[in-house]
């Protein structure tokens, strides 16, 4: 019988160690600090107690750039046997000379270096350094000679003892397992040990794909050497790629020493082209092998699996850095054609070297055809290349025309830079494309900014995201200004003429931006817009096409956000009525777990059991629905640079339950 680790600690006997994250001390220069482990002592301009940028929590130390920095650390009392200290490091930039040294002395010793720590890497605070401290140590003096700097957290102090392994646990967060992604880590292992000579070693991993429901779209299955969290840069591999053969194990062979504390695998697939996007993979640890001892791994299989879907725009795709600013739109035809920012030089937004791209998939999202240009305005680096961006793309439900609306920026005319007046040389253009094929190709750029902008505003612009047809045909697509005073709103523009003319409203409320629409039940238009408040959505009303607003019941409460954009769609479903579905990262402080709510009663309540998350890292938070098909819906949205696209089953929205009686 092969011994069974609960992924649980085990109760070993507590190593003797002393740590500082530097989170109890206030930040700002470094002169004397009073910690658990000692005294540090810096000359002036040499550290700081940094905020805002740490491996864990909110604080760092940071050596500051220059000829030669350096901090102190006097221990409470002298080591009486050796001992063995680990922190994690960060190079703020690549710009040399860089050098960075341990050094260690006795009470009445000089200094001596016990480690060269010059191969801390840039970014990510993901080099662990790790030194052994000769027994009689009473002082540590870290001293870098770099042009920015080097920061440190997690500063550990520990006896020295042999090596145990304290626990296995395995992980799985939501995310999703997408076609054309090289690797998508789904399924976090953990190897947690106490002590630090004699290192153990993992020889095997075995998994199971028991759960995945083809796993013949599986082309390879690996193990990427990783931290805790799946969008932390991959730093190696373990073993070799495996292929796997139906739902048969895999075992993966390789050779890792454990290190000290957490030693995280992350199993990754790759899925093939042609892979079926309303599948599911699921992956599950049954053993592993550590230093020739074979262990079960108790709760290895975590319940459900992940879904799959489409990344259909990752970076460099079409000689482009990033692509952002997604929409979604279902054509008359049955096709999902998405619009979206092609940033070709960077993430920033306008002005920038930015072109709209549009792509159209007939089978509901499961496949998509090559990107196309819709909106290109110029490339004149005199002008900022003349960017265009921020699409918001809606479809005439009558006539089948879709439309494109996005903001040209010539020159510095765009959220900064945009003044009064009317004129490219002034402010920001609002632009329109259309396409009477069904997406295939698009017309030459309308300029509209003359019809609807004030020309006191500072700028005006679209959504961006979907726009919609109303009940009596009015086309309406969602648009923020910035006022006289530079004070955002959010408001919508319409035409009652197929689009020949358009009008605008008034605003929302001050300091609201980004929006969505949907037509209720009575008429009437409901706007649900960024806040730059924060903390919660804005809700209104209007009645007569944006010209007054009524803020809802549920205004600045019923949503949570941390300042983001977010998708609004409402569906008749059969024999269920109206429902609407929206789509934000659930949260106030950051762009992450990415989640669909429902309502079944025009948004008055978003019942918790109707909220289905589909993607738990961070991104950068804008998505867009639109309907996929007689029982899915579409969604686009934002990875770190990248677009990926889901279905979601409307019976996984709705838990396959009736809406709540009201």
């Amino acid at each position: 019988m092969t011994p069974r680790l609960a992924p649980l600690f085990c109760l070993l006997s507590a190593i003797t160690a002393a740590a500082e994250s530097f989170e109890a001390s206030p930040p700002g220069p470094l002169a004397s600090l009073e910690t658990g482990l000692g005294t540090w002592t810096a000359a002036a301009r040499h550290a700081e107690i940094h905020a805002g940028h740490a491996r864990a929590g909110k604080q760092s130390l940071k050596i500051h750039g220059g000829e030669e920095r350096a901090v102190e650390l006097a221990l409470t009392e002298p080591l009486a046997k050796p001992a063995r200290l680990t922190f994690w490091a960060e190079r703020w930039t690549t710009k040399p000379p860089f050098a960075f040294v341990i050094e260690a002395a006795g009470p009445q010793e000089d200094f001596r270096q016990v480690r060269d720590a010059s191969g801390v890497t840039v970014g990510g605070f993901d080099t662990l350094v790790e030194a052994r401290l000769p027994a009689g140590t009473a002082r540590l003096q870290l001293r870098a000679t770099s042009a920015a700097g080097v920061m440190i957290d997690e500063f550990e102090l520990a006896d020295e003892r042999p090596m145990k392994l304290a626990a296995i646990s395995v992980h799985q967060p939501v995310v999703p397992v997408l076609v054309r992604k090289p690797e998508n880590p789904t399924l976090g292992i953990a190897f947690e040990t106490a002590g630090n000579l004699e290192p153990l070693v993992l020889e095997s991993v075995t998994l199971s794909l028991a759960g995945t429901t083809r796993p013949a779209d599986i082309t390879d299955l690996s193990l990427l050497e990783g931290s805790a969290s799946p969008t932390d840069p991959l730093t190696g591999r373990f073993g070799a790629v495996a292929k796997p053969a139906g739902t048969a194990p895999v075992t993966i062979t390789g050779r890792l020493p454990l290190v000290a504390g957490a030693t995280w695998l992350w199993a990754s697939v790759r899925l093939a082209d042609h892979a079926d996007i309303d599948g599911r993979v699921d992956i599950g640890v049954t053993s592993v092998t550590v230093s020739g001892r074979v262990i079960a791994v108790a709760d290895g299989d975590p319940p459900g699996g992940q879904r799959m879907g489409v990344a259909l725009r990752l970076r460099t795709d079409d000689n482009s850095d990033t692509y952002r600013i997604p929409g979604l739109v279902r054509t008359k035809a049955g096709s999902l054609v998405a619009a979206y920012d092609i940033r070709y030089r960077g993430g920033a937004d306008l002005p920038a070297d930015i072109d709209v791209g549009t792509q159209r998939s007939t089978d509901g999202g499961k496949t998509w055809e090559p990107m196309q240009v819709a909106l290109d305005m110029g490339r004149d680096p005199a002008f900022a290349f003349d960017g265009v961006g921020d699409p918001c793309i809606f479809s005439d439900r009558e006539t089948g025309r879709l439309f494109v609306a996005a903001l040209w920026s010539h020159g510095k005319r765009a959220w900064h830079g945009s003044g009064p007046g009317l004129t490219p040389d002034q402010t920001g253009q609002l632009m329109i494309v259309t396409s009477d094929d069904d997406g295939r190709s698009w017309s030459k750029p309308r300029n509209i900014t003359a019809e609807v902008k004030d020309p006191a505003w500072r700028l005006l612009l679209a959504g961006p995201g979907t726009g919609i047809t109303l009940t009596d045909g009015t086309l309406v697509f969602p648009a923020q200004f910035k006022d006289a005073k530079n004070v955002p709103h959010s408001t919508l523009i319409w035409s009652q003429d197929r689009g020949a003319t358009w009008r605008v409203g008034t605003g929302v409320k001050d300091k609201t931006t980004e929006s969505q629409l949907v037509e209720l039940g009575d008429g009437s238009i409901m706007i649900n817009c960024r806040d730059d408040r924060g903390g919660a959505r804005t809700v209104a009303v209007t009645r007569d096409l944006g010209r007054t607003w009524q803020l809802h019941p549920t205004d600045r409460k019923a949503l949570p956000e941390s300042v983001c954009m977010a998708s609004l769609l409402r569906l008749e479903l059969p024999g269920k009525g109206p429902h609407l579905f929206f789509s934000n990262p659930a949260t106030t402080k950051g762009r992450h777990t990415m989640t669909v709510q429902v309502s079944a009663d025009e948004g008055m309540t978003w019942p918790d059991t109707w909220h289905t998350l589909y993607d738990s890292r961070k991104g950068l938070g804008y998505s867009c629905l639109a309907p996929a098909d007689a029982t899915h819906v579409g969604v686009l949205y934002e990875g770190l640079a990248e677009l990926y696209f889901l279905r979601l089953p409307l019976a996984d929205l709705l838990g396959g339950q009736p809406p709540p009686s009201r």
